[in-house]
């Protein structure tokens, strides 16, 4: 039986093939829930940053004559990077949100002084911010958000082929616009609890300018942390409504962005 020979013209060949996919899904698995979490040791992201991209690479076509050493190679490393960072940052964004509705009722509840240390955000939390976005991690394992994910990954090869500059202004301004429209559904899902402990707070201040001999500090903080549990376990069926319809949203944003027809 003969001896397979290696090239090493081959091995540069191969490399150089592998090297494109690495930068797009890397910049994914920088942006990307629960793969960018610094819990995750960064031997593993960069073991899975290597597994996808030998599943991956023969997906993706390199045009010819392009080189890595060259300014148009440097010009599509650049793309590359920012269109996995972009895929990731659209779902990323909608844990944003829900951590910006958790701390908004958290500051109208008088929850505010209660925080956790979010070694995502390097910052004390709000405990309803680190609550809203597990109920927001669970609903985006629960429809295979991560697998989806993957999917619009694998079909950005085609899509959005290496060395065609497919990021325009348009694109970027979409991304951003989207971004803009998360954290209004944030807002939107936090607005009912709001409003609720707005109006009790309202009712406490109007008390204290009826009875100003009243120590309002320790009666209304105990009144609104109460209100609050009470507004929150009422409302849960709907506010979690509003976390799996945010959650799906994004995951068709990602996939959207992977088409070239909506564009």
């Amino acid at each position: 039986m003969a001896p397979i020979l290696i090239q090493a013209p081959d091995v540069a060949a191969g490399l150089v093939r592998l090297w494109w996919p690495v930068l797009r899904i890397g910049g994914l698995i920088v942006a990307a829930p629960i793969v960018n979490h610094p819990s995750v040791p960064v031997l593993a992201k960069i073991g899975l940053t290597l597994a996808l991209a030998f599943v991956l690479a023969p997906l993706a076509s390199v045009p010819a004559g392009l080189t890595i050493f060259s300014g148009a190679g440097l010009l599509a490393a650049l793309e590359e990077v920012l269109i996995g960072i972009s895929l990731g940052l659209i779902v990323q964004l909608a844990f944003e949100a829900l951590d910006f509705a958790g701390q908004s009722i958290s500051t109208s509840m008088g929850l505010g002084f209660a925080t956790l240390v979010d070694p995502q955000h390097g910052a004390g939390v709000p405990v309803l911010g680190q609550l809203f976005t597990m109920f927001g991690l669970l609903a985006y394992l629960a429809v295979n958000g991560h697998l989806l994910l993957l999917g619009a990954l694998a079909r950005s090869f085609h899509t959005l082929p290496i060395g065609t500059l497919p990021l325009g202004r348009d694109m970027l301004m979409g991304i951003a616009s989207w971004g803009a429209r998360i954290f209004e559904i944030g807002l939107l899902i936090a607005l009912p609890a709001v409003i609720a402990l707005v109006i009790i707070n309202l009712a406490l201040g109007v008390v204290s300018r009826a009875a100003p001999q009243l120590n309002l500090f320790g009666i209304g903080f105990t009144v609104t942390l109460l209100s609050g549990l009470f507004v929150l376990i009422a409302g849960i069926d709907g506010m979690m409504a509003g976390v799996s319809g945010l959650i799906e949203s994004v995951v068709r944003a990602a996939q959207d962005f992977t088409d070239p027809v909506v564009h």
